[in-house]
């Protein structure tokens, strides 16, 4: 089987990719959770245990905390970084980290590809894939969400025809939290007319 690393949250997306990967594709899945800040030990536990149910061989935890903070965030706060002079750059900042930290795991294990859950719709994919194309220029990204050009509906509809049990109302949204900062993305925020629940 080869062997594929992939960027996990336990969320929506990199749920959809454990279960494409490991039984669409016939992969050998290794779920990596990069914490930067924004993980407690019981939702580490709670993540862990959702890879092992969706399919993978492996979950490894990377704490990338204090590495992010004194490589990145402390230079944010020095420079009083804002984005559009109103909010931290918590998710985009910790993103680099994050993929630094899957492209080394990659290595370590010797896998053949990396796979991230990101869209074609904003900056992570862009990030994610610059990352894994320097440090890990010999292994094959692989983006399902992207390539398919999936809705949230959709991957919820195949969650569900694949038995996944999961909140699929707290799934319509991607709820990326750190130490610098929490995001939460969905329907209503790719709009300029609809309010957010």
């Amino acid at each position: 089987m080869k062997k594929v690393v992939l960027a996990y949250s336990g969320g929506l997306d990199t749920s959809f990719c454990c279960i494409y990967l490991t039984q669409d594709l016939g992969y050998e899945v290794h779920s990596v959770i990069v914490n930067t800040g924004g993980f407690s030990e019981e939702e580490l536990k709670g993540v862990e245990e959702r890879a092992y149910k969706m399919g993978v061989t492996s979950h490894h935890v990377v704490d990338e905390t204090e590495n992010f903070y004194n490589t990145c965030v402390r230079f944010l706060i020095y420079g009083n970084v804002l984005k559009n002079n109103t909010y931290p750059l918590s998710v985009s900042a910790e993103r680099v980290s994050q993929a630094t930290a899957i492209a080394n795991y990659a290595k370590e294990i010797g896998a053949e590809f990396v796979a991230h859950g990101s869209t074609g719709a904003g900056n992570d994919q862009v990030r994610f894939d610059m990352i894994f194309n320097i440090l890990v220029p010999e292994v094959k990204i692989i983006t399902p969400i992207r390539d398919l050009k999936l809705s949230r509906e959709e991957e919820i509809e195949y969650l569900k025809k694949h038995g996944v049990d999961m909140n699929f109302e707290k799934a319509k949204y991607s709820i990326n939290k750190g130490i610098w900062g929490t995001s939460v993305g969905g329907k209503e925020t790719l709009t300029s007319n609809l309010g957010l629940p």
